[in-house]
């Protein structure tokens, strides 16, 4: 049987006549990779904070290794390592400095600080100011400064934010490093791929509530959307193709054509594969199934958000 490394119950957190938080319960198992997924304003920040000891919650009940977190609880600051969104260091200090300074907070030696800064590709940039360092490697400093006390449990807040693809995948490497020596992480994004790729499960928030919570596969099996069959477009014509599903028994299908692809969308993509194959048009083939974003966006809507 597993252990929770952290449970949530009817958790709310309100603000003026926003309720920010609205009855959130979670269970999050020791070693787990978990995310915290939402459009802007759900909720997500403001439930880590919360969950990390760091907000007081109006009403409902938090135990992080069976321990209450508020008010903060000397006892977890050492099993605690926190990321937060937007990260300030002190602009006299270098990268090195910075980590040594983090450790000290935990009476961890400075050999262990420079160790974590060697293990997250920091140690060239040492001497650098820590307030010169590009996005990615101030996001990897601040991962390393809530890491070197060596936690149990790792709260990120929308670690990969704002940076380029490699940035990002690099990131991801770290992450993953991170969880498979043991450690619990729970992380907030908006990046469906990352979620997808990094989560054993996830939570899907909206106007403070958990909509849905599961493993993202899981999750996109149970849409059972459409799956996507492309083509180049040319290759056979919309009206023909309709006519070759229709007589293959897949006349269920939709087929349209925008002039760079000819895309079929059906529940049954055996029979529109075989249809294109026995017609040599299988030119730039693509399959698509559903992913974590068709269940976000059904879950939470299209409209813009600011």
């Amino acid at each position: 049987m597993t252990t929770a490394a952290l449970v949530a119950d009817g958790v709310r957190k309100r603000y003026g006549d926003i309720q920010a938080v609205d009855g959130v319960c979670l269970r999050i198992e020791a070693g787990e990779f978990y995310g915290i997924l939402g459009p802007n304003g759900a909720g997500k920040t403001t439930t880590l904070e919360i969950l990390e000891g760091v907000r007081e919650p109006d009403e409902g009940r938090i135990e992080l290794f069976g321990k209450s977190p508020w008010p903060r609880n000397p006892e977890l600051l050492t099993r605690i390592g926190v990321q937060f969104q937007a990260s300030s260091f002190f602009d006299k200090l270098t990268t090195r400095e910075t980590i040594r300074l983090f450790a000290s907070f935990h009476r961890v030696d400075a050999r262990q600080a420079d160790a974590m800064l060697e293990r997250v590709g920091l140690t060239e940039f040492g001497k650098v100011p820590a307030d010169k360092l590009s996005g990615g490697q101030a996001q990897r400093l601040s991962i390393a400064c809530g890491l070197v006390h060596d936690p149990e449990i790792v709260f990120l807040d929308e670690p990969t934010a704002g940076l380029d693809p490699q940035a990002r995948r690099n990131l991801w490497d770290l992450l993953r490093d991170v969880n498979q020596e043991g450690r619990t992480v729970v992380l907030t994004t908006h990046y469906l791929d990352e979620a997808e790729i990094l989560c054993d499960r996830v939570s899907v928030m909206e106007r403070g509530r958990v909509l849905r919570t599961g493993p993202p596969a899981a999750l996109v099996r149970e849409l059972d959307d459409m799956v996507r069959v492309s083509v180049e477009s040319g290759q056979l014509t919309p009206v023909l193709m309709r006519e070759l599903l229709a007589a293959a028994g897949a006349g269920d299908a939709t087929v349209e054509d925008d002039g760079v692809s000819l895309t079929v969308a059906t529940r049954t993509p055996g029979p529109v594969l075989s249809v294109l194959g026995d017609h040599g048009a299988l030119r730039g083939l693509e399959v698509r199934g559903a992913t974590l974003e068709d269940v976000f966006l059904q879950l939470t809507g299209r409209e813009y958000r600011a």
